[in-house]
């Protein structure tokens, strides 16, 4: 029987508590040591995990700590070396999203993890929800034949104003880059890769210094045109954050339920029971142990994360000139 690996989880801010939650029913890792830049923060964590605290995750480890693999909670400003340290000192990483703020920087972690021979993939929490898993194989089934529209809704009122997020020096974005990184994962992983991406960002209601509501067109590989509207500062009330609508019917993938309703029938087929964030954490942290162990694939591959990446890149560019970007044809989706 082989032990629990052993965990380094590195950035102890308000993630880590969801996190911390799920490793509870994640036999396969056991937390040895907690990094925060506040100790008080790393204190914290550490005790719930009877684990060792740090301010400096780097020194940690040069100091002989021993970990398997780390849990990468930090800002995405520091990612890019975060990562390509751990890795290159032998851990495999998952890397909380977005990966990386620019296509250069996910380059430099993708090399680092293919030399060093270690895992390095990207959290993506609705990859891991079972509700978008039955969507994924009610279309693969041709529930509502071939989907022609995608909409996605992520908005809701955060203060942001005294939050690393709105520091674009850190963040490398606003809410396009903050929560538009799920929603490019999702509709590729439902709809296969897309094809041009243009966003757009709205009127500014929070006295920050990145956007904090944009509008993500895209057209997919398959022909399906979707949306994407994303804010900090509007909440828009829509209990399905996923529709897509198909030739014979529409699914709805919901924050309380997920349903369908073919062409035709009265009502609808309920298929799912809503959004369960420290589920998804725990199903994405047992597909990262099994990854490392050899047992399983990684579900969110490097090409998935390389192709948030890009259509990120492309979509703040395609703000900034106010027309459509292509993306390449090589970052297919794997299934």
């Amino acid at each position: 029987m082989v032990d629990s690996l052993r965990l380094f989880v590195i950035g102890c801010g308000g993630i880590a508590n969801a996190y911390l939650d799920a490793l509870v029913s994640v036999p396969g890792f056991r937390v040895v040591a907690c990094a925060d830049l506040d100790e008080s923060r790393a204190r914290a964590a550490a005790e719930r995990c009877g684990a060792e605290a740090t301010t400096d995750a780097l020194t940690w480890i040069l100091r002989g700590g021993r970990a398997d693999a780390a849990l990468l909670l930090t800002p995405p400003n520091s990612h890019a070396s975060l990562s390509v340290a751990l890795l290159e000192a032998g851990l495999h990483v998952l890397c909380e999203k977005p990966l990386a703020p620019s296509v250069a920087e996910a380059e430099s972690m993708l090399g680092a993890a293919s030399r060093s021979g270690r895992l390095l993939t990207m959290g993506s929490k609705f990859r891991y929800t079972t509700d978008i898993a039955r969507c994924k194989q009610l279309l693969e089934q041709g529930l509502i034949g071939s989907v022609a529209m995608f909409e996605n809704v992520f908005c809701s009122r955060v203060d942001m104003t005294k939050r690393w997020n709105s520091d674009p020096r850190v963040s490398g974005g606003g809410v396009l880059i903050d929560n538009g990184c799920h929603s490019v994962d999702i509709a590729r992983f439902l709809l296969g890769p897309l094809a041009r991406v243009q966003a757009m960002f709205g009127k500014p209601l929070q006295p920050i210094a990145v956007e904090d509501t944009a509008r993500l067109l895209f057209e997919s590989e398959s022909g399906a045109m979707g949306s994407i509207d994303l804010s900090w500062s509007l909440h828009k009330e829509a209990p399905a954050y996923v529709r897509l609508y198909g030739e014979h019917g529409t699914i709805e993938v919901g924050w309380t339920e997920s349903r369908y309703k073919l062409k035709g029938a009265d009502g609808w087929t309920r298929f799912g029971d809503g959004y369960d964030k420290v589920g998804a954490f725990a199903r994405q942290l047992e597909n990262f142990a099994a990854a490392i162990l050899g047992n399983a694939s990684l579900v969110v591959t490097d090409a998935d994360a390389m192709a948030s990446v890009r259509a990120l890149e492309a979509a703040y560019r395609s703000a900034r000139e106010q027309r459509w970007h292509e993306l390449p044809r090589t970052a297919h989706c794997a299934t």
